[in-house]
C-alpha cells in the first residue's frame, strides 16, 4: 500500500494539470503537490496515486474496525502503518539516491529525515518533530501536530493514532538495520495539544505499553525509561 493512497485530508482546492518541471521540496501548495491525470486518477508530485476523503470517511473507518474486531483494531492498524512505513522508506530510498546520486546512509540524517517527511505533511498528515538525543540508549522520541487520525476523531480519552506508531516504527527500524517497535504515549484525542510516539526495542515499548495501560502520563512513561 502506497502511503499516498491512505487517508488525506486536504482543503478544497483547484488541482492543476501542469506540474512543475523542476524538482521541488518542502512545498506544501496542493496545487503544486498535486495533479489530476484522468477523471477519477489524481496523483501526487512524486507519481503516486492518491485520494482525497474526508474526516468523516476517518471517523467511519476506525469506529467500523473497532466495531467489527473489538480491541483488536490497534494492533490492525499497527501492522497496516507497519507495512505502509515498510514500502514507504524503501521507494523512498531509490527516489533519493536516484535524484542525489548517494543512498539516505551518506546524507546528513536530519536533512534525510526531512526529505522523507516533507510529502507525508503536504498530504495531510501532519507536521512532525523528532527527537533522537536518546539514540545511545535505543530511544525515539516523535511529536506529531495535527494528526489527521486525531483531529478528525476528536477528544476520545484514549490514543489513537496506531497507523502512524506502526510507520514510524518501520521507518526507524529499516534505518536502524535492526527491529524496533513503536507505541503511541501521548495523544491530541486524549486532550493534548499534540501526540507524542516512543521508538525503541520491542521490551522497551512492551514496558511502555504497560505503563500507559495504567495510567502512565507521556512524561512518567519516559522518566522511568
Amino acid at each position: 500500500m502506497l502511503v499516498a493512497e491512505a487517508p488525506m485530508t486536504l482543503p478544497k482546492v483547484s488541482i492543476n494539470a501542469d506540474q512543475p518541471s523542476t524538482t521541488l521540496h518542502n512545498y506544501y501548495e496542493a496545487h503544486k503537490f498535486l495533479r489530476r491525470e484522468a477523471p477519477g486518477r489524481l496523483v501526487n508530485a512524486l507519481g503516486q496515486r492518491t485520494m482525497l476523503v474526508s474526516e468523516d470517511f476517518i471517523v467511519g473507518y476506525q469506529v467500523a474496525l473497532e466495531e467489527e474486531v473489538g480491541d483488536a483494531a490497534g494492533e490492525i492498524m499497527y501492522r497496516c502503518g507497519f507495512e505502509w512505513g515498510r514500502q514507504d522508506i524503501t521507494g523512498f530510498e531509490t527516489r533519493f539516491t536516484a535524484e542525489f546520486g548517494f543512498g539516505p546512509g551518506d546524507a546528513k540524517f536530519g536533512m534525510m529525515l526531512e526529505t522523507w517527511w516533507w510529502p507525508l505533511q503536504a498530504a495531510g498528515w501532519g507536521a512532525w518533530r523528532y527527537d533522537l538525543s536518546h539514540r545511545k540508549e535505543g530511544l525515539v522520541f516523535i511529536d506529531l501536530f495535527d494528526s489527521a487520525v486525531a483531529r478528525s476523531i476528536g477528544n476520545v480519552g484514549k490514543v489513537v493514532c496506531h497507523y502512524y506508531a506502526g510507520m514510524f516504527a518501520a521507518v526507524f527500524g529499516h534505518l536502524a538495520r535492526r527491529e524496533l517497535s513503536g507505541i503511541e504515549i501521548q495523544c491530541y484525542s486524549m486532550g493534548e495539544d499534540h501526540c507524542k510516539f516512543l521508538i525503541g526495542s520491542s521490551k522497551r515499548i512492551n514496558a511502555a505499553q504497560f505503563w500507559v495501560a495504567e495510567g502512565a502520563t507521556a512524561t512518567e512513561v519516559m522518566s522511568r525509561l
